[in-house]
């Protein structure tokens, strides 16, 4: 399965008291809106519970940090982060000073500098495992974060290993409350910080798999037929696109029909569930709708016009479509994902979403890391930028009839939406597919061919595929995933592949 990646939940929902280690009573009020609602956590079982209401969503193979920090003598969660698990052991050391400094770093950039930290480590057990053998295998990772804590003066108040509806404490060998086959799991919502995090308007909204399958490519028999769609509109559009005339036929073309899609996901009648809403939006949707669509996306200003969907009435159908369009970037044509991806990012932000927009930035930095725009939108919503200014940027240019998007001096420099006025010139695509850039006023990215399949006769193409699964290396670290750990939100890179 293609990889589009990974992400985040919200910051700054809840206090907790300082911790004492001697009889290790957690006192941790856990706050609401406007600290109205306190909860005290006073047990390594109510930490556990905590933290699908620290993140906004129960984490998968992660390394979680929560950072706590004083306020009149008592603690307050701060930033948190999260991490993939590295598959290999190697690689535990530099993910825990990834995650540790970039959340100290981001903690400090806001003022506030973390004064202890709670880590937890989730995951399943392998074919053959237990819970406590996840806990024993892990334990190396959990004194490699200790460690790279206590080098910053920073100290682990307490780490947990959550697995197979378990937890365990690294912090506490005491087997009157630690015992060594570990402790159960309450059923989810049953807690008393469940019903005081309801009552505070904080959900939990499952897993990131059940975020992330919404927005991934379909493998069942229609990805053939959708993949044939694709080259058959590839045959006679990238073409056109590549055509100046032909380009901007294409771009009305495309925004029209989106258009057209979106009014008849709005009018669709409600069904009850995700897997069902996002099945009946694939029914309102053609193979070849889709494919006009997916490669019409492809270029960077008519991607910016669509981008002006991103609020009212439109929002919501736009989300939609823009998912729907992600599943349908199958096979080969997996890296056209970052477009659609791209803006249901967008559109989830500039609706409030950070969760779903985190996600979905980063799974479209798995489908291209070099995908700027994406870059650029997933930094600023993990270091809690108001997404106003890209609105009336947006807006703007909306207004003046020409989108936002036309001219930048380089697109490799810049892939966000800008302002200028002047048309942009398609870079072009050699036999060998390698791109060549038109140098320009303005220029945009080239027309994607889909990689891993010789020209045919008659076929045209249209994109690159992500040639290896997992999530893209930043350039920053040179093989971790796209963007900085931030202080107050977590990684969406995860180090492995997570499908």
């Amino acid at each position: 399965m293609t990889n589009h990646s990974k992400t985040p939940g919200s910051s700054e929902n809840g206090d907790i008291s300082q911790a004492a280690p001697p009889d290790r009573a957690h006192r941790t009020p856990h706050a609401g809106p406007e600290d109205e609602h306190q909860v005290t956590l006073r047990t390594p079982a109510e930490l556990a519970d905590a933290l699908p209401y620290l993140l906004g969503y129960r984490p998968e193979d992660s390394i979680v940090l929560a950072a706590l920090r004083d306020r009149d003598g008592r603690g307050r969660f701060g930033g948190r982060a999260r991490l993939g698990i590295p598959a290999s052991p190697d690689d535990w050391a530099g993910a825990a000073g990834q995650l540790v400094h970039g959340l100290v770093t981001g903690s400090e950039r806001r003022g506030v500098r973390p004064e202890q930290m709670v880590a937890y480590l989730c995951q399943e057990p392998g074919r053959g495992e237990t819970g406590r053998d996840v806990m024993e295998r892990l334990r190396p990772l959990a004194q490699k974060l200790r460690v790279e804590c206590g080098a910053l003066d920073i100290p682990v108040v307490e780490a947990l290993c959550i697995s197979d509806g378990r937890f365990w404490s690294y912090c506490c060998d005491a087997e009157a409350c630690c015992p060594a086959e570990g402790l159960p799991m309450g059923p989810p919502g049953t807690s008393v910080l469940a019903a005081a995090a309801t009552y505070a308007g904080i959900q939990v909204r499952g897993s990131l798999s059940e975020l992330r399958v919404r927005m991934l490519p379909r493998e069942d028999a229609v990805a053939v037929e959708q993949a044939a769609a694709l080259d058959a509109t590839a045959a006679t559009l990238v073409s056109r696109i590549l055509d100046a005339d032909g380009r901007a036929e294409v771009a009305e073309e495309t925004l029209e029909s989106a258009e057209r899609i979106m009014r008849r996901l709005a009018e669709a009648p409600c069904v009850s569930g995700v897997p069902a809403e996002d099945l009946r939006d694939d029914r309102l949707l053609g193979h070849d709708e889709a494919a006009a669509l997916i490669l019409g996306l492809q270029d960077r200003t008519t991607r910016d016009r669509a981008a002006a969907w991103m609020e009212g009435d439109e929002a919501a159908p736009a989300l939609r479509l823009w998912r729907a369009l992600a599943r349908r970037c199958v096979g080969p044509y997996g890296e056209h994902a970052a477009a659609p991806l791209t803006l249901a990012g967008w559109v989830a932000w500039s609706a409030g979403d950070e969760l779903e927009a985190r996600e979905a930035l980063a799974m479209a930095l798995g489908a291209d890391p070099d995908y700027l725009f994406a870059r650029l939108l997933h930094q600023a919503c993990n270091e809690g930028l108001d997404p106003e200014s890209i609105r009336r940027c947006l807006r703007e240019g909306r207004e003046g009839g020409e989108g936002a998007a036309d001219a930048t001096a380089d697109d490799d420099a810049h892939d966000g939406p800008s302002t200028g006025r002047e048309p942009v010139r398609p870079s072009t695509v050699s036999a060998s597919g390698d791109r060549r850039r038109t140098r320009s006023p303005a220029t945009s990215r080239a027309v994607r061919r889909p990689r891993g399949r010789r020209p045919q006769a008659g076929r045209g193409r249209a994109g690159q595929s992500t040639g290896a699964k997992g999530v893209a290396s930043a350039p920053e670290t040179g093989r971790r995933g796209p963007g900085d750990v931030d202080g107050s939100h977590e990684s969406a890179a995860s180090p492995t592949s997570h499908t």
